[in-house]
């Protein structure tokens, strides 16, 4: 048995740790003024928010084609891999694991099995990760049973904060007279994974107020769980001294948790928008180095 650990480019995992773990990746694109770019492939972070500054409509986002995973499987079976863990963003918020599954039925000789992970980024990252560092010490059905408890809420978390409300208008979710109201007022939604849907958790007056209201968060969550290893990731979308430094905060304040800081690829930030934040965590063991 040789098996492959795949997910989509939203986990946004470094590329290092990709060819450290061999982590196979399909990528998700952004559409922009009618142009599809696939993200880390035919546009990078920074170019694409260079583009959205720039445009009136907000871009819209697709899943990878059937077709596409097809390809990926094929090639991954003339390399000799007999069986293929996917993992992918929540399903509730794009079609990407059902793309998966389609594909897997697909092709033969290979078996494929695919994992929503009811979240995004790289808190689903985290899931890939751990997969590719004990697949060879675990049997296959061990393994996936692992996974599936990894992501329960317990296991696994995240909180989003949203620092212009923007793309929320522009998309359709927010309001005119919501967003200009919201915006005076300073609101920053706080918005929390359920069943691997983004929903409200609460909204707050000022980023620092939201930020330390989500610290609190984590510290309440983090009670529950003193005999773990947690891993945690702080989350940014086109604001890397800002994230890096609530990251070095957190970190002072949390000095038994691994923290890493990622960002919010094109995909995700299309719909967060600039300036948003995440803080999401594990209490699994994973490397991150």
């Amino acid at each position: 048995m040789k098996i492959a650990i795949v997910t989509d480019s939203t986990a946004y995992i470094p590329e290092e740790l990709l060819q450290k773990y061999d982590i196979h990746t399909i990528p998700l694109s952004v559409v922009m003024e009618g142009e599809t770019y696939r993200e880390n492939v035919d546009i990078t972070t920074e170019e694409f928010f260079e583009k959205m500054a720039q445009m009136e409509e907000l871009p819209s986002t697709s899943q990878p084609s059937i077709g596409d995973y097809i390809l990926l499987l094929e090639s991954l079976y003339r390399d000799g891999y007999t069986d293929v863990l996917s993992f992918h963003l929540s399903a509730e918020l794009s079609g990407t694991y059902q793309n998966a599954v389609a594909a897997g039925r697909s092709v033969e000789g290979i078996n494929v099995h695919v994992i929503d992970s009811q979240i995004a980024c790289f808190v689903q990252g985290f899931m890939p990760l751990y997969a590719a560092q004990n697949k060879d010490d675990m049997s296959l059905e061990a393994l996936i049973a692992d996974m599936e408890e990894m992501k329960k809420r317990e296991n696994m978390n995240a909180y989003l904060l949203v620092d212009t409300l923007t793309n929320l208008q522009k998309g359709g979710r927010l309001s005119n007279a919501q967003a200009l109201v919201g915006s005076l007022l300073k609101v920053k939604p706080i918005l929390e994974f359920q069943d691997g849907k983004i929903i409200p958790y609460e909204k707050v007056r000022t980023k620092k107020k939201a930020k330390k209201k989500i610290e609190d968060i984590f510290a309440e969550e983090l009670k529950h769980q003193e005999d773990k290893n947690i891993t945690a990731v702080v989350i940014h979308s086109n604001a890397e001294e800002e994230g890096r430094g609530w990251m070095n905060e957190l970190q002072e304040k949390f000095p038994h948790v691994k923290f890493t800081l990622s960002y919010f690829g094109p995909v995700i930030a299309t719909h967060l928008g600039e300036g948003a934040l995440g803080l999401g965590y594990t209490n699994y063991d994973v490397r991150i180095d």
